[in-house]
C-alpha cells in the first residue's frame, strides 16, 4: 500500500470510528457491534504503526492511551475557574433573585437551570477546531495539564465539529470549554468489583474514583476506567457571537459536545423552584451523581453587568438538595464478610421511608466508625441518603438512649467460618484470612485457578459458582477430590468438558512453587513476591515457618507484606487446607528449572512497554528458566531493559544509567540461543 492509499484509508476509518463513537456515547444508538468497532480501531492502529507520519493529534487512536507521563505540568487558566455560592432553601433562591434584579435594576430575569454534576471540573481548549489542552480546576487560577488522560474519554471531540454533528455555522477560532468529568454508577461499580477481586481498597464514591483516575500518570489505565463528561459552559468563544446560556447549549450540541441533559429555561425564579421540586424525585433514577442544580442568569450581557466577587460570579448560584435524613431504631448490627475477607458492619434498622424508598439497612463502614459514633444496638439513629447508593448512619440520637445499652463488641472471629479475624497493618479493615471461609470461596478458587497461578483450564466462573453452590467444593482442596460424574452432570458441562477439566486439575499438581504461593491468595502477595519467596525458601514448608524478620530481609518485601504472610500461615484452617492439598498430590517444592551457562545466566532484566509476542509473565518466566533474574524496577544493577511498545519512565532511567536496551526481537534471539 502506498502512502497516498494509506492516507485515504486512514481518513475513511477515522470518520467511521468517530461517527460510531458519537452514535454510541452521545446518542445511545449504536449501529455496529463492539467487535466490529474494535476491528476498525485495530485496523487504524496497524495502519498508523505502518505509516507513523500519518498519525495526528485528533486521531481516534489517541483515545487508547499513550506512554506513561513523568508528571503533570501546571497551566494557567486565562479565565479563572471560580467556585460558586451555594444555597439549600427556596427562600435563599428568592433572595438570590432579588440581588440579581437589584444589580440589573430590572423586574424580570430569565434563568437557565442545569444539573450540578458531582464530578471533577475541567477546562478544555480548542484552537481552530482541534483539542489542544485540558486542565483541572486546581486553585481556580492554575490547574494540572491532564490532556492525555482526557483524550481517552470518548465523549470529548478531538476535533470539532465532531463527525456526525449537525453544524452549519461559522467555526469558532478559539474555545475555552468548561465541563465536569464523572463516573457513572455502572462504571464505578465495575471499578470497585475489579478492585475487590484484586484485594485492593475500594473507592468511597464515584467522585473520589474519578478524581483519583485523572491523577494517574498512565493514560492506558485511565482509558480502561470509562470516565465520562458533561459540558456546561464556555469561558471564551472567539469567532462566533453567542448571547445566552440557552444559545450556548444549542452550540454545544451542534458541535458534537455532550451537554448536560436535564435543563430548563425559566422565565422567573418561581419557575426555577418548580423545576427543582419536580426534579427532586427524578435525580434518584440517574446513572450518575448530582449534588443539586445550578441556576444561571441566561443573558451574557446581564452577566457582564453583574460581574463577580473575588471567589464567585454574582450571576450564578448552586441550589443543593438538603440531604434527606430519617430517624429510626437500630435493631441490630450484622457483620458481613466480603470476597476479600473484610468484615463490614451493617446497621439493621426498623424500616423507615427515605428518598422515596423504604430503608431497613445502612452502612456503618468499619470498626473505627462504630467507635467514632459510639453506636449501640437499641439506639435511635439518624440515617442519611444524599447522592449515596447505600444509606449510612450519620449520628446517634443520644437524648433517646436507654441507660443500660452495651457497647458493641466488634468480633475477633469471622462470623461465617469462625476463624480468627486479623488486623492488617496499614489498613482500617479487619479481615478473615482463612482459605476455608465460604464467603470468600468463589473468589479464592477463581484466583487459585487463574492462568498466572495454578492455570487450571476449564475452571471458569460459571463452573466455580455451581461447585460452591452445590457444596461440591467447600474449600480449595476439594478441587482435587471432585467426582467426574457429578461434574459432568452440572449445567453447561458434559462428559468431554469434565474430562478436559480433570486433565487441567491433574496438570496443576505439578506447577512451580511460586505459582502455588501466588494461588493461595495471601493478602499483599502478588506474583513477584511469590517468586521471591520461592527463590529464597525453596519449599512451602519453609515459607510457612518464616519469621517477619526473615521475610523483611528479602529485597522488595516490606513489613506490611511480611506481616500478611505470617498472619496467613498462623491461621489453623489455612494450614489444614495446605495439608489436604499436599495429600491430594499438589507439589509444594517444585522450583523453576534454571539452565545455567546461557546468555541470560546471572543477568538482571527489566521489561517495559507492551511486547507483541510474549505476555509480561511469559517473558519473565523465560528469563528465570534460562538463569536470569526478572526485576520490576530499573537500578544500576540492571543488565538489560527489554523495550516493547509505549515504553514508560523505565526507558529514560535505563538510558541515564547506561543500561543496555534491547528490542523484543533481540530478546527473542537471546532466548533462542539459550535453548
Amino acid at each position: 500500500m502506498t502512502k497516498t492509499e494509506a492516507h485515504k484509508k486512514i481518513q475513511k476509518i477515522r470518520k467511521e470510528i468517530e461517527l460510531h463513537t458519537r452514535k454510541y456515547y452521545l446518542e445511545a444508538r449504536p449501529v455496529i457491534s463492539d467487535q466490529e468497532f474494535d476491528s476498525l480501531m485495530r485496523e487504524l492502529l496497524d495502519l498508523e504503526d505502518q505509516f507513523p507520519e500519518l498519525k495526528t493529534p485528533d486521531s481516534p487512536s489517541q483515545r487508547v492511551g499513550g506512554a506513561p507521563l513523568k508528571g503533570f505540568k501546571m497551566v494557567r487558566h486565562d479565565i479563572p475557574m471560580l467556585s460558586m455560592d451555594n444555597t439549600y432553601s427556596y427562600d435563599e433562591l428568592r433572595e438570590f433573585d432579588q440581588r440579581v434584579k437589584k444589580g440589573l435594576a430590572c423586574k424580570k430575569v430569565d434563568y437557565f437551570v442545569e444539573e450540578k454534576i458531582d464530578g471533577v471540573s475541567i477546562s478544555l481548549i480548542y484552537r481552530d477546531g482541534l483539542f489542544v489542552l485540558g486542565a483541572t480546576r486546581g486553585d481556580g487560577k492554575f490547574g494540572d495539564d491532564v490532556t492525555e488522560n482526557l483524550k481517552t474519554i470518548r465523549e470529548i471531540p478531538l476535533r470539532i465539529p465532531a463527525t456526525g454533528a449537525k453544524f452549519s455555522g461559522k467555526m469558532p477560532e478559539f474555545l475555552d470549554m468548561r465541563g465536569e468529568v464523572y463516573l457513572s454508577h455502572q462504571s464505578f461499580e465495575q471499578m470497585n468489583r475489579e478492585a475487590e477481586r484484586a484485594g485492593e481498597e475500594l473507592f468511597a464514591n464515584p467522585r473520589n474514583a474519578c478524581a483519583g483516575t485523572l491523577k494517574l500518570l498512565d493514560p492506558r489505565l485511565v482509558a480502561k476506567r470509562n470516565l465520562s463528561i458533561f459540558f456546561h459552559g464556555a469561558a471564551q468563544v472567539k469567532g462566533l457571537e453567542i448571547t445566552s446560556q440557552s444559545e450556548l447549549f444549542d452550540l454545544l450540541k451542534a458541535l458534537g459536545f455532550k451537554a448536560i441533559p436535564h435543563t430548563k429555561l425559566a422565565k422567573d425564579i418561581e419557575e426555577v423552584i418548580e423545576f427543582a421540586e419536580a426534579f427532586k424525585e427524578k435525580r434518584q433514577k440517574l446513572d450518575y451523581d448530582i449534588d443539586g442544580l445550578v441556576v444561571k442568569v441566561n443573558s451574557f450581557e446581564d452577566r457582564k453587568q453583574l460581574g463577580t466577587t473575588s471567589k464567585a460570579p454574582r450571576w450564578m448560584i448552586a441550589y443543593k438538595y438538603p440531604a434527606e435524613r430519617a430517624e429510626t431504631l437500630l435493631e441490630d448490627i450484622e457483620i458481613s464478610v466480603g470476597r476479600t475477607g473484610a468484615l463490614t458492619p451493617v446497621a439493621i434498622l426498623k424500616p423507615v421511608r427515605l428518598s422515596g424508598t423504604t430503608v431497613s439497612r445502612a452502612s456503618l463502614h468499619n470498626r473505627d466508625e462504630i467507635e467514632r459514633l459510639d453506636v449501640r444496638i437499641g439506639d435511635y439513629v439518624r440515617v442519611e441518603k444524599s447522592g449515596e447508593i447505600i444509606p449510612k448512619v450519620i449520628e446517634v440520637v443520644t437524648g433517646k438512649r436507654k441507660k443500660l445499652l452495651r457497647k458493641f463488641q466488634f468480633p475477633d472471629r469471622c462470623p461465617v467460618c469462625h476463624s480468627k479475624a486479623m488486623e492488617i497493618q496499614g489498613e482500617v479493615a479487619v479481615r478473615c484470612v482463612s482459605l476455608a471461609c465460604p464467603a470468600q470461596l468463589k473468589a479464592k478458587i477463581k484466583h487459585y485457578a487463574m492462568r498466572d497461578a495454578m492455570d487450571i483450564e476449564g475452571l471458569g466462573d460459571v463452573l466455580i459458582e455451581q461447585l460452591v453452590e452445590k457444596k461440591l467444593a467447600k474449600d480449595l482442596s476439594d478441587i482435587y477430590t471432585l467426582d467426574i460424574e457429578e461434574v459432568a452432570n452440572l449445567e453447561r458441562m458434559g462428559r468431554k468438558s469434565a474430562e478436559n477439566l480433570f486433565e487441567g486439575i491433574k496438570a496443576s499438581k505439578s506447577r512451580e512453587l511460586y505459582r502455588l504461593i501466588f494461588g493461595l491468595g495471601i493478602l499483599n502477595v502478588g506474583e513477584r513476591a511469590a517468586q521471591l519467596l520461592a527463590d529464597r525458601f525453596k519449599s512451602l514448608d519453609r515459607v510457612m515457618e518464616a519469621s517477619e524478620e526473615e521475610l523483611c530481609g528479602i529485597r522488595e518485601i516490606g513489613p506490611t507484606t511480611a506481616s500478611s504472610i505470617v498472619d496467613f500461615f498462623k491461621e489453623s484452617h489455612n494450614r489444614q487446607i495446605i495439608e489436604k492439598l499436599k495429600k491430594a498430590g499438589v507439589r509444594s517444592n517444585l522450583i523453576e528449572t534454571k539452565k545455567e551457562g546461557t546468555p541470560l545466566s546471572g543477568k538482571t532484566f527489566v521489561i517495559t512497554g507492551t511486547l507483541k509476542r510474549f505476555s509480561r509473565s511469559d517473558a519473565e518466566q523465560l528469563i528465570r528458566r534460562f538463569g536470569g533474574y526478572a526485576s520490576s524496577s530499573v537500578s544500576q544493577k540492571t543488565d538489560f531493559l527489554v523495550v516493547g511498545e509505549d515504553p514508560g519512565s523505565k526507558y529514560d532511567k535505563a538510558k541515564k544509567f547506561g543500561i543496555k536496551i534491547m528490542s523484543e526481537d533481540e530478546f527473542e534471539k537471546m532466548v533462542a540461543r539459550s535453548k
